[in-house]
């Protein structure tokens, strides 16, 4: 079982480097695409030195996962944050997953490698929590699907923000997702600006407004704040 990791991109060059390498070499990844959404820094040199294919196109995280899965060739299709780090045996850890009956995709336990204590422990448990009780996952949870569910699901949607929302709820049509029993190391460089409780705060609001119906362009102006 072949994956195909897909890695949307916006400015990454910090960041991206030690992801791909860290995840070229993993036994099982076929390809890894990185999905540009025009970066200046220079991301996509750095994406093919590091042994990537580029697809490039507007930006906008669920369109971007669309061209990334499109291009990829793999049987399963792995979309990993940009400072997202799979553990080693993902693929068997997907592999095995797959295996259980009626399994069409999933995603990983999720930790952060640095930030503060409180940082590292209320996120994890937040995260366990939220897939637990909604069946969804968050983005840096390395979500991965069947490349031929995926297909028949119509593809990752082309949506400005909630689009692993949007796409489980396409996938569980299909099937059951589960939650993987390894995790992902990403970075809680997202707090650094707002905070623990302010980020919660905001994500809180949009998760919220997601879940009683409000348009999705609506919510991505209150995430950008205007």
């Amino acid at each position: 079982m072949r994956l195909s990791v897909v890695i949307p991109t916006l400015d990454e060059a910090a960041e991206l480097p030690v992801t791909l390498a860290r995840t070229v070499p993993l036994d099982g990844v076929a390809e890894v695409i990185v999905s540009d959404g025009g970066s200046t820094d220079g991301t996509p040199d750095l994406a093919r030195t590091g042994g990537a294919r580029v697809v490039t196109g507007p930006p906008g995280r669920g369109g971007q996962l669309r061209r990334g899965a499109q291009a990829a060739v793999g049987e399963v299709v792995v979309f990993l944050h940009a400072d997202t780090w799979l553990p080693a045996d993902a693929a068997g850890v997907i592999r095995r997953l797959l295996a259980r009956p009626g399994t069409v995709g999933g995603g990983f336990r999720k930790a952060f490698r640095d930030g503060t204590a409180v940082i590292r422990l209320a996120a994890a448990w937040r995260s366990m929590v939220f897939t637990r009780v909604t069946g969804r996952f968050f983005g840096d949870q390395a979500m991965f699907v069947r490349r031929d569910v995926l297909e028949a699901a119509d593809g990752v949607p082309d949506v400005p923000l909630m689009e692993e929302f949007e796409l489980a709820r396409r996938l569980v049509r299909h099937g059951r997702l589960r939650l993987a029993p390894a995790t992902v190391l990403t970075s809680a460089r997202r707090f650094g600006s707002r905070g623990l409780l302010r980020t919660w705060w905001l994500m809180g609001r949009i998760e919220y407004g997601y879940w009683r119906g409000e348009p999705l362009d609506a919510l991505n102006r209150r995430y950008l704040g205007r």
